[in-house]
């Protein structure tokens, strides 16, 4: 079920952000009155999973999930239809239109990603507001196990106090400003020290085998008790949250294999928060440590709050205010994508080992269903659709604008034949990319 649910809020999204793409160069198109002869969701290699032609164009979805795209006539692009070009031009076609029109045509897909994540980003901070955990408000520090990390010299309990030059106020500033970080500031038994991170952190990052970084600590919730626990008609129930074991205190789930450690092959009372109530229990534990118990790490945010593991803001914005809002967080995205790009094309960083496909934006999506995280995840994928597609490749609208605005300055227009060539070549550039982002995905997971 959780794949169902991971696999409709990708298609979804996906699909939508390729329809609006792709409207933002056909209403231009045909407010210049330029033909479209294709309008379709996915690519329609050899067939179609469904067409229909209104006017003068086909509207219809492809079976390759890859993409989409309209076909513009008098248009050098991904069909390659030189036949059509080697005609003379006709006064619907894009080639036949002025350089400026020519431009805002093929700006159009961009403008509408870069629009549409505004827009969510501004109703998002209107209707969900904005949820934030303080960071000074985080008692025992963070836990830190990726081995990544601990041999740099981080502990679990320390805490995080800057992450390069940027003073950390909330738990969401850790993550959000890592990327491209030179040093993380820690406090650790009261005295700020400062560890410095590798040029190749990222790649060192991408190649390790755990996703952790700086986790927050969270009490051991029992799940379920399977029918061949040893546990098994104990009076425990879903959602009860382990205090205390023996005379050990267990305010974090990390502290578990430690504190079992000193009850193997006995029976132990067991301290359990049940609602409001605190009730005991005697439990056995095997010669592994192990209770026989399946648990998960927190409970829900207002319960982690109201037992004092860390201190939860909601601010709520009236409308006018959400538009500032919004425009904060969108221009924000946009600068850490540039950033990030900017370290992807620099091999010294080794963050184009994190590079990843398909699947790696699969895996961003929740796998329950939320509403907030879909328009959230949506708002960043339009934005990324849009960097990527102002690159200067051709094949890409970046290449197409690159050799408009050389048309615009020099009064020259690129041969068609140009073109072609041009076309080709960004054309197994793009596949190139394509094969390498998504082979890193495959190489992720087959060997880590």
């Amino acid at each position: 079920m959780e794949f169902v649910i991971k696999i409709s809020q990708f298609l979804l999204s996906l699909s939508l952000l390729i329809i609006l793409h792709e409207l933002g160069h056909f209403i231009p198109a045909k407010l210049f009155k330029t033909r479209v002869e294709k309008f379709y969701l996915f690519f329609d290699i050899k067939y179609s999973l469904f067409k229909k032609k209104i006017g003068e164009t086909v509207y219809g979805i492809g079976w390759l999930p890859l993409g989409g795209y309209v076909k513009i006539s008098g248009m050098i692009d991904e069909s390659m239809d030189t036949e059509a070009m080697a005609e003379e031009p006709k006064p619907w076609e894009f080639r036949s239109k002025p350089a400026w029109q020519r431009l805002i045509i093929m700006l159009g897909g961009v403008f509408v990603n870069f629009v549409l994540a505004l827009i969510i980003y501004i109703f998002a901070a209107f209707i969900y507001g904005d949820t934030k955990i303080s960071a000074a408000s985080i008692q025992d520090g963070y836990l830190i196990e990726n081995p990544l990390l601990t041999d740099l010299g981080f502990r679990t309990g320390d805490d995080i106090i800057k992450v390069g030059d940027f003073k950390v106020e909330k738990v969401s500033d850790i993550k959000g400003q890592f990327i491209g970080a030179e040093s993380i500031t820690i406090k650790r038994d009261g005295v700020e020290q400062t560890i410095a991170l590798p040029e190749d952190f990222l790649g060192q990052f991408s190649d390790s085998k755990t996703r952790d970084l700086f986790e927050m600590r969270y009490p051991m919730v029992i799940a379920k008790i399977p029918d061949s626990s040893l546990n098994k008609g104990v009076n425990l129930k879903e959602g009860d949250i382990v205090r205390t074991i023996g005379d050990k205190k267990l305010k974090y789930i990390d502290q578990l294999p430690t504190v079992l450690n000193e009850f193997k092959d006995q029976e132990v009372a067991v301290t359990l928060l049940r609602g409001e109530e605190l009730i005991t229990e005697t439990l056995k534990v095997d010669n592994n440590a192990k209770l026989g118990v399946v648990y998960f790490s927190g409970a829900g945010p207002k319960t982690m709050e109201k037992l004092g593991y860390y201190k939860m803001t909601v601010e709520e914005y009236s409308f006018g205010e959400s538009f500032g809002v919004g425009l904060n967080k969108f221009t924000g995205q946009i600068s850490s994508y540039f950033g990030q790009l900017k370290l992807i094309f620099s091999p010294s960083t080794g963050a184009y080992k994190g590079v990843g496909g398909f699947k790696a934006i699969f895996d961003i999506f929740p796998d329950f269903w939320s509403w907030e995280a879909f328009w959230g995840i949506t708002a960043f994928l339009s934005i990324m659709l849009g960097v990527l597609n102002l690159l200067p490749i051709p094949a890409l609208d970046g290449g197409h604008v690159m050799f408009l605005l050389y048309e615009m300055v020099s009064g020259r227009k690129p041969s068609d034949k140009f073109m072609e060539y041009a076309q080709t070549v960004g054309f197994f550039i793009l596949i190139a990319l394509v094969l390498f982002a998504n082979g890193n995905d495959i190489f992720k997971a087959i060997f880590k």
